[in-house]
């Protein structure tokens, strides 16, 4: 740019700045003022929502307010200060207020026609934040959305579903509609679960066995207690209601998961049948459709059986800590881990990493091999029903062994926080866990130096099993 150009901007751009655009009474609107009062208007409004925060997680949260209460008076506080801070802008910029009472009265009119929408979702909103019947951190139920309420604004309601997703509710709706909100008092609620019988059962045992189920879920209260409706004589079916009453409502889904498997294990135990809708069909040519049908299951099951694989629970009941256990409890098990392939010579872990599950060998074999500078030894081989993992994943310290898959192997995985509640649900576990490690007195010998070093070993391990048993039970407070 040439000094005559830079010359040329420098006189006009003043110019253009300060040119008078409207003139209301003695202040001159030009592009100047304009920018500054964005300028201070935006700081102002930045202000504002730095004292809501500063309110709302640092001075409320000292005083020990509900995070309900932290919305509403960090939002009033921040609405209160942003409008005076606006009417001191305006005026310190030279706006009159009561010569633009005419103008706002007649552009009130307008605006109020042309924002209804938005006039009621601001009076909705102060209206919830003030009668404070619905407060950050609720569970509601709102047309079939069942969530927390995560913000309560001036124009609307942010709600965080169970799906992870983010609704966002205009506030007239939650005002003009109805709510169910779980937490008005508490959290307790009740739980139906609907369930048809076959009409050969036995009223009373059903009634039993629901009554039962109900008592062997955890999360079910015993005051009130639960409650067997018998609905009506269905089409196919014998209604029954089973209701529960919880004290989280919000793990709904989960309590009725858990509900529903209990209660189909119960029946099945003793032989109470879940019918299903029955018709009759009348075939005109039987034969022909039975040689079909034939040929179909017979090339069906072949591929089938080709392509089998056990199931995970099969696997279970052959390991002799799980083989007395019943189909809830390892229905428990099979929930808190995952099953994991390994390729024949794929390496599981590196010796001196660190990995934080108990690992149960269901098929295949895995070698633990010793290594340093001059040799590499294999010390054991876990083969199936044999698990490994535990001293590493208690005491929190590498592996002193790598771990090779000698075959092709499936292992079942289980995380630190879960076998926890492992070892607290079935304690003869923790008994065989200790008489296993107690066995495998090369590994043992391979980390006491290790042990030392950490101030968890003081003497040498002359009794393996008292020594693993208490380490179990100060780790995990059994």
């Amino acid at each position: 740019m040439s000094f005559t150009e830079l010359s040329s901007w420098k006189e006009w751009l003043p110019t253009l700045l300060n040119r008078p655009l409207l003139q209301i009474e003695s202040q001159t609107i030009s592009l100047l003022w304009l920018i500054q009062v964005m300028i201070l208007l935006s700081l102002v409004t930045l202000l504002a929502r730095g004292i809501k925060r500063f309110l709302k997680y640092y001075l409320l949260v000292k005083l020990k307010l509900s995070e309900g209460d932290r919305e509403v008076t960090g939002t009033l506080t921040s609405l209160g200060l942003a409008t005076l801070g606006y009417i001191v802008v305006l005026q310190g910029m030279g706006l009159d207020f009561t010569s633009l009472a005419v103008i706002v009265g007649g552009l009130g009119i307008g605006i109020g026609f042309g924002l209804q929408e938005l006039t009621r979702n601001l009076v909705s909103g102060l209206t919830l934040l003030g009668e404070n019947k619905l407060k950050v951190g609720d569970l509601i139920s709102f047309k079939g959305n069942l969530g927390f309420i995560k913000e309560i604004s001036i124009r609307s309601t942010v709600i965080r579903t169970f799906k992870g997703s983010e609704l966002v509710v205009p506030n007239n709706h939650l005002t003009s509609e109805p709510i169910e909100n779980w937490n008005y008092e508490n959290c307790q609620g009740r739980i139906e679960i609907p369930v048809g019988v076959d009409y050969s059962s036995d009223p009373l045992l059903v009634t039993e066995l629901l009554l039962e189920s109900a008592f062997m879920e955890e999360s079910v209260v015993t005051n009130p207690s639960p409650k067997v409706i018998f609905k009506q004589f269905g089409d196919n079916a014998l209604l029954f209601e089973l209701w529960v009453w919880v004290n989280r409502i919000d793990n709904r889904q989960f309590i009725i998961s858990s509900l529903n498997y209990i209660i189909e294990y119960n029946f099945r135990e003793r032989g109470i049948k879940i019918p299903f809708p029955q018709r009759d069909l009348w075939l005109k040519n039987p034969d022909e459709l039975a040689t079909l049908i034939r040929g179909q299951k017979d090339e069906t099951s072949s591929v089938i059986q080709s392509r089998k694989i056990p199931t995970l629970k099969s696997y279970l009941q052959k390991i002799s800590c799980f083989s007395s256990l019943n189909d809830l409890q390892l229905r428990n098990i099979i929930e808190m881990g995952k099953r994991r392939h390994l390729s024949c010579g794929e390496t599981f872990i590196q010796q001196g990493e660190i990995d934080h599950h108990f690992n149960i060998v269901l098929s295949g074999q895995i070698d633990a091999i010793f290594e340093n500078q001059k040799i590499s030894n294999r010390l054991l081989t876990f083969k199936s029903g044999d698990y490994f993992g535990e001293l590493p994943l208690m005491l929190d310290v590498p592996y002193p062994t790598t771990m090779i898959a000698a075959t092709d192997t499936f292992l079942f995985m289980i995380g630190k926080e879960c076998f926890h509640d492992l070892l607290t649900q079935y304690p003869h576990l923790a008994e065989d866990v200790a008489n296993e490690l107690a066995n495998r007195k090369a590994v043992l010998a391979s980390y006491q130096d290790e042990l030392k070093e950490m101030g968890l070993l003081e003497e040498e391990i002359n009794h393996p099993v008292e020594w693993i048993r208490k380490r179990i039970v100060s780790i995990f407070n059994l």
